[in-house]
């Protein structure tokens, strides 16, 4: 007959306090690092959490159509949420922006601009020498001055000098300048400084930005007023037509700022012989968007490194840099206009390096030259409008004060007048339209709308989804032991092969016929086996 062993073991009431404690720490949430928490179930979660619906769709209770109807309301409420907020992030990602203009104070002084400009004749007739004429013959188009031509080919002229070419046939701004006044006062070609373009030799007043003129006043007779003779006898007669003819007469103005070189081929205006032109201005303050809203060059950058030849970074200052990087790779030399110390470009190639050159010139963001509009930008804005000038009664007496007769004072003469209409500037700035701020409270307005949620939800569910995956990632990683003893209220239950196992007792050897069992061995006597060894299996 098998004999079981039933041992009762009892746990001292100091040993049981111990462990009811760390029972209880397990299931608190500071404990939750120590030892390993349960997670809460879904239904939990949901009746506890602050996502409205979520605790009547999913929460404890018994399945059936009212919790199906708020499981459908609570679908179609986050989809329609989904929806919205993927067209306001698309709206956002699309960076929009919008121009606010907003007039300035009255100013009791303003800065005068910088006013450049050129006839549009680049060489005066009677200037050009023989030599000027051979070297200058792909510009002018003009055949020899004398009859017999030009020198004979072993007779070379010497090589050609451009920029004394230009200062020595370009028009005189004193020959020019008949009169000049700037607010009430006199001014004289002094006042203006020499600067070269795409039209050769011109002239630039209130050039200089350290020491700009002041304007104190608004309107005619308080800016530049000056007389010019343009002087069409002097222009070049048209043989044959190139890429520089010129058919017009007068002489091209840009008025712009004293940190910005002229560009006056591009950005200029024309002024028209036997007329008065009056160019009010007024002073625009631009401020544009960077990056991701727009392409302008921050103040940052504008302090890395400088344009070579100027002071100050603009785009006409770009524009012409890129020209000159252009006409350096394919002539090896620059043209006069352009800024630095390498070679002149001479006559001869003058025309073949700017065209086919320059033109090649892309203008956007993806052509070789890009020059990003500074994020401020002060510009003047312009109405101009204009008279005849002389009238009757003036044109005898401008003959007689000029020695020119009546048809030449209307063929060459001509007045400008640039002032300010008021001592006003205008701002004008890009803003964004839908910064982050608006982007983050349309969010929150759709989410409150159709599931009642905020920030704090959001945590909330994270927590919870953090939750559940660190415990099935800690049942992974740490798979419990099977266990050798199982324990029931205090009572454990024991076979005796596990007693053998874990006995400290050396095992001998079986006796014949005897096999592994957890029972002990019935009560026959043995005749081979020694007295006494169901004692030591028990006692052992």
């Amino acid at each position: 007959m098998p004999i079981e062993i039933v041992c009762k073991i009892k746990f001292a009431e100091e040993d049981a306090k111990p462990k009811e404690k760390e029972a209880g720490d397990e299931q608190s949430l500071l404990g939750a690092a120590q030892g390993a928490a349960v997670p809460r179930d879904l239904a939990t979660f949901a009746s506890t959490s602050t996502l409205h619906g979520l605790g009547r769709a999913c929460g404890p209770g018994p399945h059936g159509l009212r919790r199906t109807l708020w499981a459908l309301a609570l679908l179609t409420s986050m989809a329609a949420f989904l929806y919205q907020a993927a067209g306001l992030a698309r709206g956002y990602l699309t960076r929009p922006h919008l121009v606010a203009m907003d007039p300035a104070a009255p100013a009791p002084v303003a800065g005068f601009p910088a006013v450049t400009l050129c006839n549009i004749n680049r060489f005066r007739h009677s200037a050009l020498s023989d030599a000027d004429i051979f070297h200058l013959a792909n510009l002018t188009g003009l055949p020899p001055k004398d009859r017999d031509g030009h020198r004979a080919a072993g007779l070379r002229y010497p090589e050609p000098d451009m920029v004394d070419i230009l200062n020595r046939t370009g028009h005189q701004l004193a020959d020019m300048l008949k009169s000049c006044n700037f607010s009430g006062h006199h001014c004289s070609a002094s006042n203006f400084s020499v600067v070269y373009t795409r039209y050769g030799k011109c002239y630039t007043f209130n050039a200089d930005p350290q020491s700009s003129l002041p304007s104190r006043a608004g309107g005619m007779g308080s800016g530049l007023e000056i007389m010019l003779d343009i002087q069409q006898e002097e222009y070049l007669p048209i043989w044959r037509e190139t890429n520089e003819t010129s058919f017009e007469a007068g002489i091209r103005v840009q008025i712009h700022s004293q940190e910005e070189p002229p560009y006056i081929h591009q950005l200029g205006f024309g002024v028209s012989p036997g007329f008065q032109t009056f160019v009010s201005c007024q002073e625009q303050r631009l401020t544009y968007l960077p990056q991701p809203w727009g392409n302008c060059r921050t103040e940052s950058e504008l302090r890395e490194p400088e344009l070579q030849g100027y002071s100050a970074y603009s785009v006409s200052a770009c524009r012409l840099r890129c020209e000159k990087e252009a006409v350096l790779q394919r002539c090896h030399c620059r043209m006069v206009h352009m800024p630095g110390n390498e070679t002149i470009c001479p006559p001869n190639i003058y025309i073949e390096c700017a065209d086919h050159t320059l033109d090649s010139l892309g203008g956007g963001s993806e052509g070789p030259c890009f020059c990003p509009t500074p994020c401020n930008l002060t510009r003047y804005g312009k109405e101009i409008s204009m008279v005849k000038i002389p009238n009757r009664g003036s044109a005898r007496y401008l003959a007689r004060k000029y020695n020119r007769n009546e048809t030449y004072i209307r063929e060459n003469f001509l007045v400008l007048d640039v002032f300010f209409e008021a001592l006003t500037s205008e701002a004008m700035e890009q803003r964004a339209a839908y910064g982050l701020s608006a982007l983050l409270g349309d969010l929150g307005g759709q989410m409150g709308l159709f599931i009642g949620a905020s920030i704090l939800t959001l945590l909330e569910i994270l927590d919870y989804i953090y939750e559940v995956s660190w415990d099935r990632l800690k049942r992974v990683w740490r798979r419990p032991k099977t266990p050798l003893r199982t324990s029931t209220g205090g009572i454990s239950t024991l076979g005796l092969q596990e007693l053998k196992e874990q006995s400290p007792c050396p095992s001998r050897g079986r006796a014949e016929g005897g096999g592994a069992s957890s029972l002990l061995p019935n009560h026959h006597h043995h005749p081979h086996g020694p007295p006494g060894g169901l004692f030591e299996d028990f006692a052992c």
